[in-house]
């Protein structure tokens, strides 16, 4: 196939470059340079150019034999921080690449690494996602820590790349990575791909970053052992019994049935939502999680069309490859319009004639207050007037990114569904009403027989005992007691005879209490052994989750030194914090320890996988 200048943003010199360049490339090289255009574009220029000059080198004939330069081991040791799976699964595809080019690969969570061992590592790779407000995830703490204090050991001998996931939207943006990535260089390791951070759409980003630690430790090892190849490698095809279905290729799952669980005269609406696998192939573990693809509110999408006067039928880039869709239909599925970020008010700039929004963003206080609570339909009304077309969205506006939901089911129970458990979010700011994308979506617009684009996420991280017989701690306020339906539902399947300890809590006993029924059956079948709630607004004072946990200290501890499992699920800001510190408190007081011998005892815990979050 020939490239048209008619029809493509290339000079003719370039286009006639490229129709030479093209039909004599290898599938292999093929794939090497889409990584590295994917780099490229993530602003990896320096690190680009280095990667095509050492390929260039490889492949010259060299005229005189040069002395061989001393070699690194074939060695690779690559370590994950992760709270939902997303880092540990890019871990493992970085591993599988290695594995390709001949090297012995370590692939450990960052808690289960011997750090001992770090000061002989010859390639080190990082993949580390931040969590809560600039905080490493729970299986990070400690390596964190230690990377970070006087017995972290030089590194002179060690090189070294970092992977860094987040989300632009919170303040301390992949501040987990860029901790590592510092602090690497500041112990001597030299760098030998620059640090990419990734957004919530962080699939191409990654994958270039991926693209380019290969081509890197191909060229820094020409010389070594064969390898079967420095180039990037294309997805495997699923292996057999493996679906089809991903992220990147979601399931359209039929609705079979979508409940509200809050009793009339509730303040809330929560939705227990029954999705179809059937025919997917996929399957799914208790803890693990789905991610929908949700539609924007179609009426918020005609506001900010009608604010800038565009045409709604105005065909607009959609996908990487330059898929292109009506500008309405592409506001309602694949951009964000709800939430502000730094980089969207960053170039938004350049296409307003109002001074103060570039004022707005040089103010780190100001601009961070003007963010919250606020969608781009605000910025459209706040800072006109706009040069802004509708072509301009893709570069303006970051992809709607899936939203992840705890599954609340057992595979064994129900099989081919999967249960899900959403509370609706709506609320007023700054003059206006908001609403919660998918919550609003599946509450409103979403009815038995439509169909969801939903993957499986596998989180290897909140998974419950392997031994049936452990006894098991389950805290989850709300909505987060539904990873604890899935927990039992699949205890109950498999006949395990382990202790179980649930702790619910909500508003109003009447109409809030989730899962009631559920639970009662459980607890009379045996399958529940204890169940402590608490509702906030049923008593004078209110009472929570961590004053039941602090009200049963001393049997909790027991069940603690019995060998007994915590997992906790749900608000990252408020109750997780709470339920931590009143963790600690117990094991002080009941098991006669001081402060910081409770921290360790906790430390300990997550070390040995024994206490496990699934915070947000």
């Amino acid at each position: 196939m020939q490239l048209q200048v008619t029809n493509s943003p290339f000079t003719s010199e370039q286009a006639e470059l490229i129709n030479k360049l093209l039909p004599t490339l290898t599938e292999a090289q093929i794939n090497w340079l889409s990584g590295f255009l994917t780099f490229y574009r993530a602003g990896n220029a320096g690190s680009a150019a280095a990667q095509v000059a050492t390929a260039v080198a490889l492949e010259a004939p060299a005229a005189v034999e040069a002395p061989t330069a001393p070699q690194l081991p074939r060695e690779a040791t690559i370590l994950f921080g992760s709270q939902t799976g997303n880092s540990q699964r890019l871990a493992g595809r970085l591993a599988d690449k290695l594995k390709g080019q001949g090297f012995e690969v370590t692939l450990s969570a960052m808690n289960q690494y011997k750090t001992n061992k770090l000061k002989e590592v010859p390639y080190l790779f990082i993949v580390a996602s931040t969590h809560g407000e600039g905080d490493p995830p729970d299986n990070a703490l400690t390596f964190h820590e230690f990377m970070h204090s006087k017995r972290a050991p030089k590194l002179e001998g060690t090189k070294f790349s970092v992977l860094a996931l987040g989300d632009t939207s919170y303040e301390f943006f992949c501040k987990t990575g860029q901790d590592f990535d510092v602090k690497l260089a500041e112990l001597g390791a030299q760098r030998i791909v620059d640090r990419v951070d990734c957004d919530v759409d962080f699939e191409d980003a990654a994958a270039g970053w991926l693209a380019a630690v290969e081509g890197a430790v191909s060229a820094a090892s020409a010389s070594a052992a064969p390898a079967a190849s420095g180039a990037a490698t294309a997805a495997a095809p699923a292996a057999a019994g493996e679906s089809e279905y991903t992220r990147a290729n979601p399931f359209m799952a039929e609705v079979l049935d979508s409940l509200n669980l809050n009793g009339r005269g509730s303040d809330r609406e929560t939705r227990h939502l029954e999705l179809s696998l059937e025919g997917s192939g996929l399957t799914y573990a208790p803890g693990d999680a789905v991610g929908v693809y949700p539609q924007n509110d179609p009426a918020l999408v005609d506001e900010i069309i009608a604010e800038l006067k565009w045409n709604a039928e105005e065909a607009v880039v959609t996908g990487k490859s330059g898929e292109t869709s009506p500008l309405r239909s592409a506001l309602l599925h694949h951009y964000e319009i709800t939430v502000l970020t730094k980089p969207l008010l960053e170039k938004a700039v350049a296409f307003t004639g109002n001074s103060r929004l570039a004022e707005l963003v040089n103010n780190k206080e100001e601009l961070k207050a003007y963010m919250n609570g606020r969608d781009l339909l605000d910025l459209l009304r706040d800072f006109a007037p706009w040069t802004l077309k509708a072509a301009d969205i893709a570069n303006l506006l970051r992809k709607l990114p899936p939203r992840l939901y705890s599954i609340a089911s057992s595979v064994e129970a129900h099989p081919e569904e999967v249960h899900l458990t959403i509370r609706k979010v709506e609320y007023e700011a700054h003059g206006r009403d908001r609403k919660g994308v998918c919550s609003v979506y599946t509450s409103e617009r979403l009815q038995p027989g439509d169909k969801l684009p939903i993957f499986i996420q596998q989180n290897p991280n909140f998974k419950p005992p392997v031994n049936p017989d452990t006894p098991v701690i389950m805290v989850g306020p709300g909505t987060g007691v539904a990873p604890f339906r899935a927990f039992l539902e699949e205890r109950e399947e498999s006949g395990a005879q382990g202790q179980t300890w649930l702790f619910y809590g909500d508003r109003h006993f009447v109409t809030d209490f989730l899962y009631q029924t559920d639970w009662q059956r459980m607890l009379k079948d045996g399958v529940l052994t204890k169940l402590d709630v608490a509702f906030s607004r049923d008593s004078k004072e209110k009472v929570y989750v961590q004053n039941r946990m602090l009200e049963s200290g001393a049997q909790l501890y027991q069940w603690l030194e019995n060998g007994a499992h915590v997992y906790v699920c749900g608000d990252e800001k408020h109750m997780a914090h709470d339920v931590h510190k009143a963790l600690l408190s117990i094991i002080e007081q009941h098991g006669g320890k001081s402060a910081d011998e409770a921290a360790a005892y906790v430390s300990a815990l997550q070390e040995q996988g024994r206490y496990q979050r699934d915070v947000y």
